[in-house]
């Protein structure tokens, strides 16, 4: 019972409810048009983190996330702003999103290139393609009949029609990763890239997937954000991918693969949603909010190490990988069990 209350986990869950009590000292906090806005605010970190989530998993990363939803949004306004249809937009959007995945696809999985290096690159060049496409313009005036997806809420609740899609991405994401074996495939490559490969894990074709569905992810994000802000521009969400990589890692992600959970990715964006809106509602500078956000990111870098002997203790997942390396063919996936079946 002790450990189960020790999971990082558990300490987010205090970590939220910590959040929201203070906030609802704050006037207007606890108001239903408030906490609409405190879940579509984080729509599109969320979908951009759970594109991440499945990536990091393996011990890689993908820091061009927001560069590709802002080149998207970028080729949204473009191809609105030349009387294309929006219907016609949207699966052109996706699929120049997916496009962009597969160019960091080729790069890591082919040419075995560090993700790291690849993905600051490409963060740069999509963003300058997207100042490419339209300088320093923005494009306006989407269609009204599709803004309300975008900005309102369900009739009657306070749940924003952004979210349902982001709890819909989120349970896709969560059945993945703790329900198939493409998941504890995830938490084998991680754990040991060619330990995984002996085991019979077709550790390229996962790797070159995952990048592809974090292009669309962000993809589907960029129509988001067009819509809600009605404003294409080629600075769309410029920095949010340290937000997502942040929101990743003090979910209890480790950046170096093999262990965490969605439910851990959740629970961490609820808890940074609200203290950006407790933030806001006290007027507090977007200077003092980056600097927040870059403590968050070293504290869930730094948790994971300060809790590593609890939690080693918890799942020993080292010694099973040392164990399948010396026997060639073993089952990376047999010790996995534990830490994937959290949701």
């Amino acid at each position: 019972m002790l450990d189960r209350l020790l999971r990082w986990e558990s300490v987010l869950l205090l970590l939220c409810v910590g959040v929201f009590a203070f906030g609802s000292a704050s006037d207007g906090f606890a108001e239903q048009g408030n906490i609409s806005f405190l879940l579509l605010d984080y729509s599109e970190v969320a979908l951009l983190a759970f594109a991440l989530l499945p990536i990091v998993l393996t011990g890689e990363i993908d820091l061009s996330v927001a560069s590709t939803l802002g080149f998207c949004s970028a080729l949204t306004g473009t191809l609105w702003d030349a009387g294309m249809s929006f219907e016609t937009i949207v699966p052109l959007v996706v699929l120049a999103g997916v496009a962009l995945g597969s160019v960091n696809a080729v790069l890591v999985v082919r040419f075995g290139l560090p993700s790291l290096a690849v993905t600051i690159g490409t963060l740069g060049l999509y963003r300058g393609l997207a100042y490419v496409l339209l300088g320093d313009r923005a494009v306006t005036g989407f269609p009204e009949n599709y803004r309300p997806f975008a900005t309102d809420s369900i009739p009657g609740t306070f749940l924003p029609y952004a979210t349902v899609l982001v709890l819909f991405v989120g349970a896709v994401i969560a059945v993945l990763v703790h329900k198939t074996t493409v998941g504890r495939s995830l938490y084998a490559i991680g754990l040991g890239k060619e330990t995984a490969r002996f085991s019979g894990i077709r550790v390229d074709r996962v790797k070159f997937a995952l990048y592809l569905l974090s292009g669309g992810l962000a993809a589907v994000a960029s129509l988001i954000y067009t819509l809600r802000y009605n404003s294409a521009r080629a600075d769309n969400a410029n920095g949010m991918e340290l937000v997502a990589v942040a929101a990743v890692l003090l979910g209890g992600v480790s950046i170096f693969g093999g262990r965490g959970t969605v439910l851990g990715v959740a629970t961490a964006l609820l808890a940074m949603a609200g203290l950006r809106n407790v933030l806001f509602l006290d007027d507090v500078s977007n200077e003092i909010q980056n600097v927040i956000t870059g403590l968050l990111l070293i504290l869930s870098v730094l948790v994971p190490v300060v809790f590593k002997p609890r939690r080693t203790k918890d799942a020993p997942l080292e010694p099973s990988v040392v164990d399948a390396e010396r026997r060639p063919g073993a089952d990376a996936g047999g010790e996995l069990r534990r830490d994937h079946q959290g949701v």
